[in-house]
């Protein structure tokens, strides 16, 4: 197995609302605001070589939107997720499935391109994964995330017949190295994949941790669907990631690709960060 990061370029999102009711004062610390309140985050996806697949993990905002869409997130940076895949030597015809965590925009929305009048999966041999209590939550979305489940990034996959669904029973296998965890704060039924690699276990954070400003427990998003249950979630998952040793991959920091945790006795702390290649 060989894993490889997949940047896609980078976004900015409201300080306020990545980070709830924590002061700005606090978070501005480690991801500081620009004169709109602005924070900018990555979109950093995973590539994973295993056996005969070539898995993406999530696939970035994509660039099928229109001008008014993206001028509310100030798109930014030389990458591009097609960029990425040919450094590797790779192209997206090569994917063979697109595993996509959940179903907001920015995880989303490089997972269907428009080609014309039409709205295409973007990679035309691969099976795309979901499952299907969160599909359902997304094509019959409440009026409050509505706005992060677009029509036009979700139907055309299972219109395509590239769709298919993940048992929700927390721990499933997707491939003998390649387990699923379940979370439920952020929206219903979060996937995060937890990797065997190189002898270590790679966590996979999605929009449970964005980035390592958000390690302490209440620094729990806005966004968030059910925050209490995030706050849950969180605590859970970094006892057993710092307790495990686990390498958490983030998705949204603007800087780090990977960190480690610790146990102190003011509780759960950044230990290390560090790149994907380094392990």
């Amino acid at each position: 197995m060989k894993l490889h990061t997949i940047d896609t370029g980078f976004f900015k999102l409201d300080g306020g609302a990545m980070f709830g009711v924590v002061p700005k004062t606090l978070w501005s610390r480690t991801n500081p605001a620009d004169e709109n309140n602005l924070c900018t985050w990555a979109m950093r996806c995973l590539l994973v070589e295993d056996g005969g697949k070539l898995i993406l993990i999530d696939t970035g905002i994509g660039n099928k939107q229109d001008e008014k869409f993206f001028s509310h997130y100030y798109l930014h940076g030389d990458a591009t997720l097609d960029k990425s895949l040919a450094a590797l030597g790779f192209h997206r015809d090569d994917i063979t499935d697109v595993f996509l965590t959940h179903l907001h925009f920015d995880h989303v929305g490089g997972a269907v391109v428009r080609d014309g009048e039409k709205l295409l999966p973007a990679f035309k041999n691969a099976t795309y994964w979901s499952n299907a209590q969160h599909w359902d939550w997304a094509v019959n979305p409440n009026d409050r995330e509505k706005a992060s489940f677009l029509k036009e990034n979700i139907l055309p996959i299972q219109e395509s017949g590239q769709l298919k669904f993940i048992s929700t029973e927390d721990g499933v296998k997707f491939s003998d190295n390649f387990n699923v965890r379940f979370v439920y704060g952020h929206t219903d039924a979060m996937m995060l994949p937890l990797i065997s690699y190189k002898e270590k276990n790679i966590l996979y954070m999605a929009d449970l941790l964005p980035s390592t400003g958000h390690i302490p427990l209440p620094y729990v998003m806005a966004y968030d669907m059910f925050p209490l249950t995030t706050l849950h979630e969180k605590k859970l998952f970094l006892t057993e990631a710092a307790e495990k040793e686990y390498i958490l991959y983030l998705e949204h920091d603007p800087v780090n690709e990977c960190c480690t945790l610790k146990n102190t006795e003011k509780g759960i702390k950044l230990n290390e960060t560090f790149n994907l290649n380094d392990i």
